[in-house]
């Protein structure tokens, strides 16, 4: 093993430096193994200047820091290039010159740090002869085949500082806060926040709500002296036979964007007398120091990636399994999402210490 590359794809998580950070020192140190950073994901083969050294130099002092040095693109799929072309969209499949812009650059291993999206697109290129090993990047905690992915936990504190705040001016004003949570179609964010933020209705998208049972929570506390209520709100709830609230509808360039069902229960609430207001915590969840959980497990995954490259063991993608770092297949990993199952026991915790989760 002689150059291996690495990438970041999707959006950015905490944690991407710090396995950006270990992968280098790991190939470097032990490998005596050169490596090259891929700039804005898969974009970064088509781009000039794309590709760029990363030396021990070039990863120093990003152990704590946010986002992703290299870059990233949420709409970088080889597969599916959606491009202007006079003025109008088209989809251009890239991913034969992406091949030859991997071969080209000789390289014996290409590391990739995405979601489910990115680690998807990463399995397809591996059946075009790309020797890939995947690396389980998400705040949303969706990723098949591993207990946690890296980035989650720092959201996941993000969110409960945010409940725990609002706690008090809700208490103070007499209000029902609603915090609408990132995750997509994973509840993970919302659920955990919830619980250790001391939510008394928490919404996911694994389990459709009925509005009339947020209501009765908060009569309920209501009539026990309780003037407030905190509501965590996933982006992905919705009502029992409804749909999902995006912000903004897809086209032929972008992809639907969930947002809007936090303010759309705030409404409900309020419309039925009590004063309610919502926050949006959004791309908070997503930027700053990642917590030393992240900074561990991005690092215990990033040397993984590299230790797993030089056995020669592609299409693969790290993994925790049991407290241990292991692997596991790409398709078995990207064909199979997490989710919040109803039999978890964060969920039976919930709800036996009172919770209402909407059902």
């Amino acid at each position: 093993m002689k150059r291996i590359g690495i990438l970041t794809g999707g959006g950015d998580a905490p944690g991407l430096n710090a396995v950006i950070r270990a992968a280098v020192k790991t190939a470097v140190n032990e490998y005596q193994c050169q490596v090259f950073g891929v700039k804005d994901g898969y974009d970064g083969f088509l781009m000039d200047g794309g590709i760029l050294p990363l030396g021990l130099e070039e990863v120093r002092g990003i152990l704590a820091r946010g986002g992703t040095i290299l870059g990233a693109a949420n709409r970088g799929n080889p597969f599916a290039r959606k491009v202007f072309r006079r003025g109008k969209p088209i989809t251009l499949d890239v991913s034969d010159e992406i091949v030859k812009k991997i071969h080209k650059q000789k390289l014996d291993a290409l590391l990739v740090l995405g979601g489910d999206g990115t680690l998807h697109i990463a399995h397809e290129l591996c059946q075009k002869g790309v020797p890939i090993i995947g690396v389980p990047k998400t705040i949303d905690n969706d990723i098949g085949g591993t207990e946690v992915t890296f980035g989650y936990d720092t959201a996941l504190n993000i969110a409960t500082e945010a409940l725990d705040r609002l706690q008090t001016t809700a208490e103070s004003h007499h209000r029902v806060m609603v915090v609408e949570l990132m995750g997509r179609d994973a509840g993970f964010i919302a659920l955990n926040a919830g619980i250790s933020g001391g939510a008394d209705v928490i919404l996911i998208p694994e389990i459709p709500f009925k509005f009339e049972k947020i209501l009765a929570k908060i009569h309920e506390r209501a009539k026990r002296g309780r003037k407030f209520s905190i509501i965590a709100v996933s982006e992905g709830a919705k009502p029992a036979g409804g749909a999902q609230t995006f912000s903004r509808k897809g086209d032929e360039i972008y992809i639907p964007r969930l947002g809007g069902i936090g303010q759309v229960v705030a409404e409900y609430v309020e419309r039925q007398g009590f004063e309610s207001r919502v926050t949006v915590l959004g791309h908070i969840q997503r930027g700053g120091t990642p917590t030393a959980f992240d900074r561990v497990l991005a690092t215990r995954y990033g040397s993984a990636a590299v230790r797993l490259a030089a056995q020669g063991k592609f299409d693969r993608m790290v993994a925790l399994n049991g407290g241990v770092v292991t692997e596991i297949s790409l398709a078995k990993a990207t064909t199979h999402p997490k989710r919040v199952k109803l039999t978890d026991d964060a969920v039976v915790t919930a709800r036996k210490i009172g919770i209402a989760l909407g059902d």
